[in-house]
């Protein structure tokens, strides 16, 4: 018992030391976030990956990633649904004068201006599109990534298709092999030249970040202070984060029972479109029930029903 309390403590205490590293935004749209968020009844929460941080200015603004995190109530699975980037929505007005209109969901993140003012827009929209509202979001430097992916000693890949990056050039061989930051960042982001396409590369991404949790579930992070100390920081500076006032440490505490291999890959039932030359997603059957099992908290049932649309991670 006295074990159990000293772990507690210890675990808020490492919390609250880095809480300050990472950066506080509002990322979700008035209409997009739960009135209150309790996490006795679970989560939903949108992860928004960019290579760019909040506020950054640039031509390139569209979001790379975009997942709906579901973890029902228990917190001991956890759901990653990938978004289509390329999925055909209806963005509603901005606040920096965007009229609003029909695009690629990965757009609204541009049309709101990146940054906070982009997750807010896509924030709105997904919720448009889904009914679902969110207990919180964070904005992910991908490209911050590379510097904690290298500081863990790389993660393990699994390549199932050749293939050869578009950013790079690099070769991308079949089989299980150990990658740096760079690499294993650029192979998940491959989609062109893939049988799946985009699909391969939401599956990808997904691998990414559960091989980024077995990693450091095998890594002796407590017993190499320094190691530990320079993992955090990374983290906390590729961070940016809306708890919808939830404080940080709580979040964590309540997430740590949450088994790596309790993690499960999701895609939103859809299909590829040419409307006017352009190549879309759009959703097949309106997402085949599966924003009814987000909103209603049974999305485990759904996914035993719909293997289709389940990834392997």
């Amino acid at each position: 018992m006295l074990l159990a309390t000293a772990a507690v403590v210890g675990l808020k205490a490492l919390t609250a030391r880095y809480d300050r590293t990472v950066s506080r935004e509002q990322l979700l749209a008035p209409d997009a976030r739960q009135s209150r968020t309790d996490l006795s009844r679970g989560l939903n929460y949108l992860l928004v990956g960019s290579d760019r941080r909040a506020g950054t200015d640039g031509p390139d603004q569209r979001s790379d990633t975009i997942l709906m995190v579901h973890v029902p109530a228990g917190m001991r699975r956890a759901y990653l649904i990938s978004v289509p980037r390329d999925l055909l929505v209806a963005i509603p007005p901005g606040a920096n004068g965007y009229g609003g209109g029909q695009d690629k969901i990965n757009a609204a993140y541009e049309h709101g201006g990146g940054g906070e003012g982009g997750a807010r827009l896509l924030s709105a929209t997904l919720t448009r599109l889904t009914g679902v509202r969110f207990d919180g979001a964070a904005l992910i430097d991908f490209a911050g990534f590379r510097r904690v992916i290298d500081l863990l000693g790389g993660v393990r890949m699994c390549v199932d298709t050749q293939v050869r990056s578009i950013h790079t050039r690099t070769l991308f061989t079949p089989g299980c092999q150990q990658m740096d930051g760079a690499r294993a960042l650029d192979y998940a982001r491959q989609r062109y030249d893939l049988p799946g396409g985009d699909y391969d590369r939401q599956r990808h991404q997904q691998q990414l970040l559960r091989a980024m949790l077995d990693r450091a579930g095998e890594t002796n992070l407590r017993g190499d202070p320094v190691k530990l100390d320079r993992v955090l920081r990374a983290v906390g500076g590729s961070l940016t984060v809306d708890t919808n006032g939830v404080p940080l440490e709580d979040l964590i505490f309540a997430l740590r029972s949450l088994p790596a291999d309790g993690l499960s890959g999701v895609q939103v039932p859809s299909y590829p479109q040419t409307i006017d030359q352009i190549s879309y997603v759009v959703l097949d059957s309106g997402g085949g029930g599966l924003f009814d099992a987000v909103r209603g908290g049974r999305v485990g049932d759904w996914v035993a029903a719909n293997p289709r649309w389940v990834n392997r991670l």
